[in-house]
């Protein structure tokens, strides 16, 4: 009599199993589904990133060479199409380029714009302030004090890179406007402090000896000797966030 108990609950249990299975398993398979067809798009995917990544180093480089053979008609353009089918990284740093080939030519506002469009398109904060910089120092004689200081002000606090850069661009622009107290005071903490280059140590002595030498005629030489072109920003570990070692952006 145990038998047959024991055989009609196997009956009923195995029922139930093909019961739940005829349920569930539908969704068990569309799950798996899902899950392969993520994991097919995810590899697709980046391998799509790396195909587009390799395509963009082998057009920047060409642009480079073209740059470098001071062919800057041809870099332009090159650079160009960098900037309108690269990756992110690539697309900011042809745009720093072809901003620096605007800037040598006159062309300030429209090297602005470069630099400013590069600044958004940048994937690294670093790189991205560089961009910021780059644009500021180009509007540095010329453009209204409050434009330039709204630039640069972002970029002088504590935690930011190039803080140093835009300290000191702020005190030669406050020179360039007549602002002199302000100047020399600027001057003097850059004179001092730690994280100043010696370069700009240097600079800030001679502006404060300018400011009290009275010597107003020679101001926009001053700015003019600031405007020399920042430091490149670090190399880092990813090829997107930053130039070549050993390479500066125009």
């Amino acid at each position: 009599m145990v038998d047959v108990f024991e055989e009609v609950e196997g009956q009923l249990r195995a029922e139930r199993y093909q019961s739940l299975m005829r349920r569930y398993l539908p969704w068990v398979i569309g799950v798996g589904a899902a899950l392969l067809i993520a994991a097919l798009g995810y590899w697709g995917f980046t391998a799509w990133q790396n195909g587009q990544r390799e395509k963009a180093s082998i057009a920047y480089n060409e642009a480079f060479d073209a740059l470098r053979q001071q062919d800057e008609s041809k870099a332009f353009a090159l650079f160009g199409e960098v900037a309108k089918s690269g990756t992110p990284g690539y697309r900011a740093l042809a745009l720093m380029h072809q901003g620096g080939i605007r800037l040598t030519a006159g062309a300030t506002d429209e090297a602005v714009r470069f630099f400013d469009e590069a600044a958004k398109v940048a994937p690294d904060p670093m790189v991205a302030d560089f961009a910021r910089l780059k644009s500021a120092f180009a509007l540095l004689d010329t453009a209204p004090y409050a434009d330039v200081e709204k630039r640069l002000t972002p970029l002088a606090g504590e935690k930011k890179p190039f803080r140093m850069q835009a300290r000191e661009a702020l005190a030669f622009l406050k020179l360039r406007d007549g602002r002199l107290k302000e100047a020399r005071e600027d001057f003097v903490v850059i004179s001092q402090i730690f994280d100043a280059t010696p370069g700009m140590r240097e600079r800030a002595k001679q502006a404060i000896a300018l400011i009290d030498s009275g010597s107003a005629a020679s101001v926009a030489a001053a700015v003019k000797q600031s405007l020399a072109a920042p430091a490149a920003p670090p190399m880092v570990v990813n090829p997107e966030a930053a130039a070549p070692a050993g390479e500066a952006p125009q």
